[in-house]
This record gives C-alpha cells, structure tokens and sequence, in this order.
C-alpha cells in the first residue's frame, strides 16, 4: 500500500519540461578524465611558480629565520606512488610519470638544481648512492637535504635515455613549508607551522612581485613571533580581565598586520624583486572582497593597506638610491585611517 502510495506521489511530482539530450556514461568519464588531468597539470604549474618565488625569499632572509633553515636545491621529484591516491590513476598521463623512477617535475630557475643542469623531465634514481624510494618521495629529499646540509650532493639521474650524474651544491634557506592550496578564495595564511597560499589569490597576483609581498608577509609573521606575541597578550587578557580590554588586544593584532605588511615588503625587495606598484594589490583584492574597502577587525581595511605599502616602497626606493641597507626600521609608519568596524581574513 506505501510502494502504491510512493509511485502515485512521484508520478504527481514536477519536473522538466523540455525533452534534453541525454548523455553517455562513456562521454562523461571520458570528459572527467580531461578535466582532471587539466587540472593536475595547472595545480603544479601555478606550484613552480609559487616555489620559485618561496626560494628566492627563503634564500634571501634566510638571517631572519635564525635556526629554523635548511638546505634546498630547488627540485621537485614524484612518482604516482608518492601522489595523494586521488590523483594517481591519472597523474602518470598528466604529469608524464614513470613508477620506476622519480621524475623531476618542476626545477625552481636559478637554483642548485638549474645551475647543474637538471631539467623537468629527468628521472632521478640516487642521492650520494642512496636509492630514492618510490613512495613518499618529496618527504624523503626534504629529509635527505636536512641531514646532509650544505655538502655537495652527487645526483644519479637519466636524461634523454642517457644516465648521468650531476653534483649539486645546496644552500641554505628558510625551512618554514610553503603549501599551494586548491581554494578560490583570495586568502593567504599561516599557522607558524606552515605558510598557505590559496589558489584564489595566486590567480589574482599578477607579477611575481605581487607574490613576494604576500608570501613575505607571511614569513614576515613567523620571523617576528607574533604567534608568540599574539599568545601572551591572550594570558594577559585572561588574567588582567577587566584591566586589557578585547578592543586593545584587536588593536595589537591590527598592528602585527601592518608590521607583516612592512617586513614583508623588505623580504620581497632583498630577493630581487621590484615592488613598485604592488600596493596595486589591495585595489585587486577590493574587487574581491568589498567588504575590505570599509570594515576591518584583525587586519587594515585595504585603502589603508594600499597607502601603507606605497609609503614602504617610497621608503626602500629611498634607502636603495641613498645605498643604504634593505633593513626594516621596525616602526609603524602611519597612515590617517583608523581600523573600522568588524571583518574577519587573513591575508
């Protein structure tokens, strides 16, 4: 009686009412396979260029992260194996892959790697003769590099069918992980564990440039201790009580994303890049996120993050003609806005 009762319900229901294509199982698999492998193909395109621009920041204020560096080369090696399981039935297509050898898929330009030569496309078998595992392989390098530091590495690879070896001199760099996240949202962060750089706003940087500011920004987080900072004002907040008011605590935390802004902005410089005109980002990330423009709580509203960044170019521009050295003063420079009502972020 309830099967009648469901079969009547559903044939009183509304649906369509034009007569539509229909589609094969086949076409759409076939159609899901390109897509993923399109996109495999751009996600680690869009990480080369994230890690070059990660390298040269790391390597240049490699100082200011104090113990926390290691050695790097500017390689990136995978096999399908060593892939999250959702890529792998594809990524040897996409990638053009081998599961007999680690291929190198990206080589950061101006490199360890590049300047001995290594190139995308080559199959590394060998660091100083230990053989590279098939499995987890970027963790496996990382931890190799940790170890063996600067000393000089003797890579065993083949390239173009012919087996070569390469030496390759690592430096030493800022250790802090640099992660690409699939997320169209314009948004940057750190937990001082790591640094994400979500897609979204890795589209909307237009220069390399624009990149440095934002991921020096975030170095510049973990450099200065506001983690730590951020903690201790929270103990005195719990224990003064009424004597550390919340809009005092928001207001230091306003003021580490100005120091991040500033500091940031000399890690970009000391690596090589241009940033005049990278305050342009912030009428980007208006365009983005309105709500920006006149509401802030934990960061400055971007007008003010376009102005500021301008008076920090002037400032480094200045010390560059006068060959003064790139070092932040440390200072707020002020701009005439003050922090509006609520907005939450955390680029």
């Amino acid at each position: 009686m309830i099967l009648i009762a469901n079969v009547w319900l559903c044939a009183a229901c509304a649906g369509p009412s034009t007569n539509v294509p229909a589609l094969l199982p086949d076409d759409i698999a076939t159609e899901r396979r390109k897509q993923e492998t399109a996109q495999l193909r751009d996600y680690f395109a869009q990480l080369q260029r994230l890690d070059t621009v990660a390298f040269r920041i790391g390597t240049a204020n490699r100082a200011d992260c104090k113990e926390w560096v290691a050695a790097q080369i500017g390689l990136l090696a995978v096999t399908p194996q060593s892939l999250p399981r959702k890529y792998k039935s594809f990524s040897a297509e996409a990638l053009n892959l081998t599961s007999t050898k680690p291929t190198v898929i990206s080589v950061v330009d101006g490199s360890p790697a590049a300047a001995a030569g290594i190139v995308t496309g080559d199959e590394i078998t060998a660091f100083n003769g230990e053989p590279i595992p098939l499995t987890a392989t970027p963790r496996w390098i990382n931890s190799f590099l940790k170890d063996n530091g600067e000393r000089p590495i003797k890579i065993a690879l083949r390239h173009d069918g012919v087996d070569l070896t390469r030496a390759v001199n690592p430096v030493m760099a800022c250790a802090i992980p640099i992660e690409l996240e699939t997320n169209p949202v314009p948004n940057a962060f750190t937990d001082y564990k790591k640094i994400v750089i979500q897609s979204g706003i890795l589209r909307m940087l237009r220069t390399d440039a624009d990149l440095a500011t934002i991921v020096g920004h975030e170095l510049a987080h973990v450099n200065m201790g506001h983690y730590q900072k951020k903690l201790q004002n929270a103990l005195l907040g719990e224990f003064g009580g009424a004597l550390v008011d919340g809009g005092f605590l928001l207001g230091v935390i306003y003021a580490f994303e100005r120091e991040a802004d500033y500091v940031g902005a000399y890690y970009a410089t000391r690596a090589g890049y241009d940033i005049s005109g990278a305050e342009e980002v912030w009428r980007a990330m208006a365009l983005e996120d309105p709500a920006s423009i006149r509401t802030a709580k934990t960061h400055p509203t971007s007008p003010e993050r376009f102005l500021f960044l301008r008076k920090v170019t002037e400032e480094i521009a200045d010390k560059k003609r006068r060959i003064l050295p790139l070092v932040p003063e440390l200072k707020v420079i002020e701009v005439d806005a003050a922090p509006a009502a609520t907005r939450d972020g955390n680029y």
